[in-house]
């Protein structure tokens, strides 16, 4: 029997470009939806061959360790070219089987603007991909499925001039996600690893991500926070604080 539009195989699924954006971006909401008994799956659109730091093989390894310490169920890459995401049709259908293979009731991707063009992009072709795999006569020979609900996050700097639309309490999870991250041994930062320093490797990135969330968790009067955005209005079905 044909799956429907509400027949979902997991809650979320969270989209980045690179192995390690949804970690920084999100971690610590998913490893809180995952403690709450939510379903959740990552996919990352490239490997992250052209990253300076790392082979594609050892990033790969890394991924797939900080998605079991976050507790997601699933992760998954498309494998589109790291440095060269493009919001064409091709990459945009290239990402719809995942979408309906995963059947979400939430994304969760990247914001746009952003100072790395692939996270951009990223934002333009999740939101595609959702549009177009909701459409019957776009072929992959599954059921034709568009999640309901996209939420949109910053990895690295909030640079929106606009506020977020909420932000998520992620104060009990705050620490899974830094141990999350450490699973990169290759990416932040690690004396231990023979590489050259690059922007998310120095000790002032990996110092920046707990201000970042502190600073956003001071806005909601927590200790730490994550940010999200949302294209149009949000639907309540109470008054906040009042229910």
């Amino acid at each position: 029997m044909a799956m429907n539009q509400f027949d979902y195989r997991v809650d979320v699924l969270a989209i980045g470009a690179h192995p390690d954006d949804v970690e920084i971006g999100c971690g610590g909401t998913l490893a809180l939806l995952a403690r709450w008994g939510h379903r959740v799956a990552i996919l990352d659109l490239t490997r992250g061959e052209r990253g300076t730091r790392g082979t594609p093989e050892e990033r790969a390894q890394e991924a797939q360790k900080a998605a079991r310490i976050l507790g997601a169920d699933y992760r998954d890459c498309v494998g589109l070219p790291d440095g060269g995401l493009e919001d064409t049709a091709s990459q945009r259908e290239a990402i719809i089987p995942y979408i309906r293979k995963y059947r979400p009731r939430v994304i969760l991707t990247l914001m746009s603007p952003d100072r790395h063009p692939d996270h951009a992009t990223c934002h333009h072709l999740a939101r595609a991909a959702n549009y177009l795999s909701g459409l019957a006569r776009v072929d992959t020979g599954q059921p034709h499925y568009r999640a309901p609900h996209v939420y949109y996050f910053h990895p690295y700097v909030d640079v929106s001039t606009t506020a977020p639309t909420f932000i998520l309490n992620v104060t009990d999870t705050f620490d899974i996600k830094l141990e999350a991250l450490r699973a990169y041994a290759s990416q932040f930062y690690n004396p231990d690893y023979p590489g050259e320093e690059t922007f998310i490797s120095t000790p002032a990135f990996w110092q920046g991500i707990e201000t970042r969330s502190r600073y956003w968790g001071g806005r909601i009067g927590v200790e730490h926070g994550e940010p999200f955005y949302a294209l149009g209005p949000m639907g309540l079905a109470g008054i906040p604080g009042l229910g």
